[in-house]
């Protein structure tokens, strides 16, 4: 075992905190750790990089880390220091000979313990048990690899915004701002950081040359083939990276109306469309079935990127494997089944929608496709696509339908 970096034990500390918040009180791990984080503002890089970084790992392998330990998941401060000295020693760095804490668990043989545990992929990649079965019944073969690959942390991903630089010029600019950073070979406009960095405070993102963006994400705006000067819906659009994307898309010509549920998303979004530059977007919450009925047979376009379980987010959310339950699945399910139920009345005759999630779930994706064309004749598919988390993306997928 290697020595590994010296622990301090106020940081150590912080991580069980951020822990017992989490699984706790049912918060993401992100927003408990940008709370304790603020709490604490003396903290350098270095010490703020060790907490999130070590939090998001544990959440990310917490039934792993309770298996090699053996004993039943417990938010008990001392057992969280138990497993954060089996997590340690899981990455290979020796415990701290000064630090009773990690008596108990001090030089027990994490790699045997693994080897008797490897044959159990829910365990081996640390996933719940009904969630892993409903994974495999629905994607088959194809389940270990993606049950695998959402355990590799996210790269971050930046989207150019074309209404105001190109993509050889961001690259330029962000190499002046001590960003190091590559071109993303999937599209023209997308760059993945080579190191992380807190992108938000750079004066290029101040400026709105770039959004960040998810690659995999960045995909679904161009599969609704829009052009300039069309009228395009974005019915889910939260805080807005699509519309931005599709405002980018159509050169800022044409009508874009963002709507969603939740008007706090929108206000979001119309600070950022400031910042990009973008004017033909505008906002409209979501109050009624009246919304919606305003605007029926109007759109050239219309992207519906639902509500979904999120599991093809895990490598940027892995709280989802432990939070997400089977009663909200089917909750969620059903409110897919809905917004293209009703939602899809505002696409004109002639008009495309997509139907995009960021789930690995069938039953989220194809299978909701497939019973909303069985029940509308008038919609035919072009085509799908499924976006499955690799090296370089999260999970995606989307739809192009037309009504016909």
């Amino acid at each position: 075992m290697e020595q590994g970096p010296r622990l301090h034990k106020n940081l150590v500390a912080a991580v069980i905190e951020a822990l017992e918040t989490a699984f706790g009180k049912g918060y993401y791990a992100d927003k408990v750790i940008e709370r304790i984080l603020k709490r604490n503002p003396k903290w350098g890089a270095r010490d703020r990089g060790f907490i999130a970084e070590s939090t998001y790992e544990m959440v990310r392998w917490w039934r792993l880390l309770w298996e090699l330990y053996g004993k039943e998941p417990s938010l008990k401060r001392k057992e969280l220091y138990r497993l954060f000295g089996i997590w340690w020693q899981w990455q290979g760095y020796h415990l701290p000979e000064d630090w009773s804490q990690f008596d108990t668990v001090r030089g027990i043989d994490i790699e045997a313990r693994f080897k008797e545990l490897e044959s159990h992929l829910a365990v081996r990649e640390s996933w719940p048990d009904w969630l892993a079965e409903l994974a495999e019944s629905e994607l088959g073969e194809a389940w270990p690899e993606i049950a695998h690959a959402s355990n590799i942390p996210a790269d971050v991903f930046l989207r150019t915004n074309t209404l105001k630089t190109n993509r050889s010029a961001l690259l330029k600019q962000l190499a002046d701002e001590n960003c190091s950073a590559k071109p993303l070979e999937a599209n023209e406009v997308g760059i993945v950081l080579e190191k992380r960095k807190n992108t938000f405070r750079l004066p290029s993102f101040q400026a709105g040359y770039f959004e960040v963006q998810d690659g995999g994400s960045q995909m679904i705006a161009p599969f609704l083939e829009v052009k300039p000067g069309m009228r395009v819906i974005d019915a889910c659009a939260g805080a807005g990276g699509k519309s931005l994307h599709l405002a980018a898309l159509m050169e800022n010509k044409g009508q874009i109306i963002a709507m969603d549920v939740e008007a706090w998303k929108l206000k979001e979004l119309q600070k950022r469309a400031r910042r990009n530059g973008v004017h033909n977007i505008e906002t409209r919450p979501i109050e009624n079935a009246k919304s919606i009925k305003r605007l029926q047979d109007s759109a050239d376009r219309l992207l519906l990127d639902v509500p979904c379980s999120g599991t093809g987010v895990v490598k940027r959310n892995p709280d989802t494997k432990w939070k997400l339950k089977p009663e909200h699945l089917d909750r969620v399910r059903k409110i897919q089944a809905d917004i293209l139920e009703d939602y899809s009345k505002m696409l004109k005759k002639g008009g495309k929608m997509v139907y995009a999630t960021c789930s690995i779930l069938r039953s989220e994706n194809e299978d909701q496709v497939e019973r909303f064309l069985a029940q509308h004749p008038e919609f035919k598919l072009h085509h799908q696509k499924r976006v499955n988390p690799s090296q370089w993306s999260d999970g995606f997928y989307m739809a192009l339908l037309e009504r016909v």
